[in-house]
């Protein structure tokens, strides 16, 4: 199994949020902690077991632009990242 990497862009596969695109926060063993900006904030992330999510192995520019300066990620960037790849993705 491929390491989940905080930055990385997450889908919902089960649950009401099936679907919803998502930003890795963090992990631990048996689950990944998810922000959209929106609903779901850094202080306040979505709790999904490891299972029920699809991540795709891929960090936004702006994301990996904040982790490398070792920088706080916010949820404006979270929301910009998401819209970003969404658009990429319709192309």
């Amino acid at each position: 199994m491929k390491e989940f990497k905080t930055g990385m862009m997450a889908e919902s596969k089960a649950g009401h949020d099936k679907g919803r695109l998502y930003v890795v926060i963090s992990t631990d063993p048996e689950y990944v902690y998810l922000a959209d900006g929106k609903n779901r904030s850094i202080q306040c992330p979505k709790k999904k077991k490891r299972k029920h999510i699809q991540i795709h192995y891929y960090i936004p520019e702006i994301l990996k632009n904040a982790l490398e300066r070792d920088q706080e990620l916010e949820d404006e960037q979270i929301k910009k990242a998401i819209k970003e790849y969404k658009n990429q993705q319709e192309v």
